[in-house]
């Protein structure tokens, strides 16, 4: 390896950092701008990358996804980082008697990205983006598996930022393991739970705070208020964005008993309307590699042996699925076993369980039994089972009707919560992650609070205490609450 080190990288961007000090709204306006500069010029040679990356990825997918799923949030930030960056005022009544509070947002330093190989370009730009927005440093790490891209956002990265502001390091400058051990002042990880733990355990050797956007098993749940067919549908779509790999994506579905065969049949209806063909169909994504590939079939194949039914769609005339081409085809598990694999593994590929439910109370107790998920998605009537739905279970994120519908705008937090992840970002969410809650007071009281907490005490500091003490409880009853165990 030629050039400077990771830790070599890092060192130089805080020292830029601490020398230039906190920038102003014209500085990170002007940064963040050039970071979609960067994405939107060079949006044909990005897209042919992960195309090389993927072996089959439609150019409208990464274009969607990838360049324009980026561009919009960080347009939203920019719009409001004057206001969000000035201090507010705290404890006005405070004020009037000579102490002021105020809370500033100050950045954190430098942060690290590490970035997944689903969504290479949207899943790095994005919070780096933010985390520029916020003042910082950015040291982005994308993933090794989608290695053209990488190596081509590094190129172009050099193009437009001095490597104190933001550089791009691919994996022959640092794996994984090495890029997460560095001592950032923040570490955001987008990937798998099992990967996250593990970065996770990396950072805190340093005690650097972690933000983990991971994934997760996503629940459907169908109420008896559907429209079945439109809901079928529209769950067939959302389980072959991008081949099925997006950790928003449904990965199983809980449907009333008496629709399930009616469920499936239009499942897989839909997947025969829009899929023709496969093998030969540019417009049908690939399994990113081999290893993947295989363990989507692994899955299927697993639940078939343990006594699971499996339908696929494979047109007529084709094999699949094909290891030459990568093409898993859209496949539907139903009657899978507490055992099968595909219970308990996030699949990640165009293929979809569905469970049979009698009451809500019994998809609920399903969905709660599992680690929570990124998101859980419903199907019917704005009704009390949904908002009971959503009050008796956790999740990252909640979506009525459609796919990742949270997504549109800039006004909701993204994150998981648990085995799905920690922490959130996009619109004020990521500028908060990115930022700290700084809390300066000054005083212009005569009266020291040192002093008032220092010995020695006399009768009158000790009525002052029971003072104190009864006008609390007072309050505390006249509320309501309870003062007795």
């Amino acid at each position: 390896m030629t050039g400077p080190t990771a830790a070599e990288v890092l060192e130089r961007a805080r020292a830029a950092f601490l020398h230039d000090g906190i920038p102003d709204v014209a500085t990170r306006i002007d940064r963040v701008s050039r970071l979609q500069a960067m994405v939107l010029d060079n949006a044909d040679e990005l897209a042919a990358a992960l195309a090389e990356d993927f072996g089959t990825r439609p150019r409208e997918v990464s274009m969607l996804t990838d360049v324009i799923g980026c561009i919009g949030d960080l347009q939203y930030q920019k719009k409001r980082l004057a206001r969000w960056t000035k201090p507010e005022r705290r404890a006005p009544m405070l004020a009037g008697t000579g102490l002021r509070q105020q809370l500033r947002r100050d950045p954190l330093g430098v942060v690290g990205v590490m970035g997944p190989w689903n969504f290479p370009i949207q899943l790095t730009v994005l919070p780096a983006g933010t985390a520029l927005a916020a003042g910082n440093r950015v040291l982005l790490r994308p993933s090794e598996v989608t290695a053209q891209t990488a190596e081509l956002l590094s190129r172009l990265a050099a193009k437009y930022f001095a490597a104190e502001e933001l550089a791009v390091l691919t994996d022959d400058q640092a794996d994984g393991a090495t890029f997460a051990a560095l001592p950032f002042d923040h570490l955001f990880f987008t990937g798998s739970p099992a990967v996250g733990a593990l970065v996770a355990q990396a950072a805190g050797r340093n005690l650097v705070p972690v933000t983990l956007e991971l994934g997760g098993k996503n629940p459907v749940v169908v109420d008896r208020s559907a429209d079945l067919s439109r809901t079928a549908s529209r769950i067939a779509a959302s389980r072959m964005v991008n081949g099925g790999q997006v950790c928003m994506c449904p990965d199983y579905v809980l449907v009333p008993e008496e629709s399930h065969d009616r469920f499936v049949e239009a499942v897989l209806a839909a997947w025969q309307r829009s899929f023709p063909r496969i093998t030969r169909n540019e417009h049908y994504t690939s399994a990113v590699n081999e290893r993947h590939y295989d363990h989507v079939n692994r899955l299927v194949d697993d639940a078939a042996e343990r006594g699971a039914h499996v339908e696929r769609h494979v047109p007529e005339g084709e094999t699949l699925p094909d290891r030459r081409s990568r093409k898993v085809p859209p496949t539907i598990v139903t009657d899978a076993p507490p055992d099968a694999v595909i219970n308990s593994e996030e699949i990640f590929g165009p293929v979809l369980v569905v469970h049979r439910y009698r009451e809500l109370s019994e998809a609920i107790a399903y969905v709660n039994a599992r680690p929570h998920p990124l998101t859980i998605y419903w199907y019917g009537a704005d009704n009390d089972r949904y908002r009971r739905l959503q009050a008796q279970t956790r999740s990252g994120s909640v979506n009525g009707n459609d796919f990742t519908a949270n997504f549109l705008g800039s006004g909701l937090p993204f994150g998981g919560v648990g085995h799905s992840g920690s922490g959130a970002y996009r619109g004020r969410a990521g500028f908060e992650t990115f930022t700290h809650a700084r809390g300066v007071a000054y005083s212009r009281w005569p009266v020291s609070l040192a002093e008032v907490m220092t010995p020695p005490f006399r009768r009158r500091d000790a009525r002052a205490v029971d003072l104190q003490l009864a006008l609390l409880r007072r309050r505390i009853r006249g509320s309501g609450a309870e003062t007795t165990p």
